[in-house]
């Protein structure tokens, strides 16, 4: 299915996708708050206790099908994750856009210990693989689409298809230390959240995927490497509870500037509705031109 991402899509626009989804599963729409908008529009909703995804596009659907069916492979599996609320409607369709509504893990702004983190992956990396089928790690599938569509000068516009080609080739010499499996997609710390027990529960579960196990540890290690947002002993904290550091590993220079490449692209998404965003890539693409630092990248 071709991706066709409406450019219109925004806070408001989700927010009225929700509100009619809400109904299907008897959830109070009153008191809407905007989490982060990205692949999905996410909110939080009837006072805290429930969190609402809304896909980017009607073309996201089979994505949130598969994440609905890891979310309840994870459940039977007893693994810390979020929850899907009880109610078979799952994924809500408004207008061809899939929602989503979830438990929300604790209070959405504690988060785990980066060893607590290491544990975790390696827990989830050591699952026997789901019944159904997860698609194949991809990274660049949606890098075309997402620059084709971007509201950006022609100059950064030129710059990122040509980054794009050479890091493309090169992640396809690519040869890993660990195993393909199953994997998370996005593991980073803003993604494994303390519950209300003070339990680490892992979110955001739609980039589950299978392909190498060196992916879902770059975040962590990028993180303290490139942007300074660990330290020095979080980081070995966390490839001491994994028991593996990527850092070690010959392809990650290579992976390193992959997946910051795949940083900018999806902050590419909001640069058309959001003038935060739209500095924020310049910003970036400027330190990737040049080679400079990325210690002045803002999270976003």
């Amino acid at each position: 299915m071709t991706e066709v991402e409406s450019p219109a899509f925004d806070c408001q626009t989700a927010a009225c996708i929700l509100r009619e989804a809400c109904s299907a599963v008897d959830v109070d729409p009153n008191g809407i708050e905007l989490v982060r908008l990205g692949d999905h529009a996410v909110f939080r909703l009837e006072g805290g206790d429930v969190i609402a995804r809304v896909g980017r596009s009607p073309s996201r659907l089979p994505s949130v099908q598969t994440e609905v069916a890891v979310a309840n492979w994870l459940a039977k599996s007893a693994f810390p994750s979020a929850r899907l609320i009880p109610h078979s409607m799952q994924p809500v369709v408004v207008d061809g856009y899939p929602v989503t509504f979830w438990m929300s893990a604790g209070d959405g702004d504690t988060y785990a210990s980066t060893r607590e983190m290491g544990i975790l992956l390696r827990r989830l990396h050591d699952l026997p693989a789901p019944s159904f089928p997860l698609p194949p790690l991809r990274p660049f599938d949606k890098a075309a689409k997402r620059l084709a569509q971007a509201q950006i000068p022609g100059e950064t516009r030129e710059f990122l298809e040509k980054r794009i080609a050479v890091l493309a080739s090169e992640y396809d010499e690519l040869h890993y230390a660990l195993p393909l499996g199953t994997l998370h997609g996005d593991f980073n710390i803003g993604n494994v959240l303390l519950d209300s027990a003070g339990c680490p529960t892992v979110i955001d579960l739609d980039g589950f995927a299978i392909g190498p196990r060196e992916w879902d540890l770059m975040q962590t290690a990028m993180y303290f490497d490139s942007f300074g947002w660990h330290t020095a002993e979080e980081y070995a904290d966390f490839a001491n509870g994994y028991g593996f550091d990527v850092r070690q590993w010959s392809g990650y220079p290579v992976l390193r500037s992959v997946r910051e490449l795949l940083m900018v692209l999806w902050l590419i998404q909001n640069a058309g509705v959001d003038p935060r965003a739209a500095n924020e890539v310049e910003r970036r693409v400027e330190s990737l031109r040049s080679g400079t630092s990325r210690r002045d990248w803002a999270p976003f």
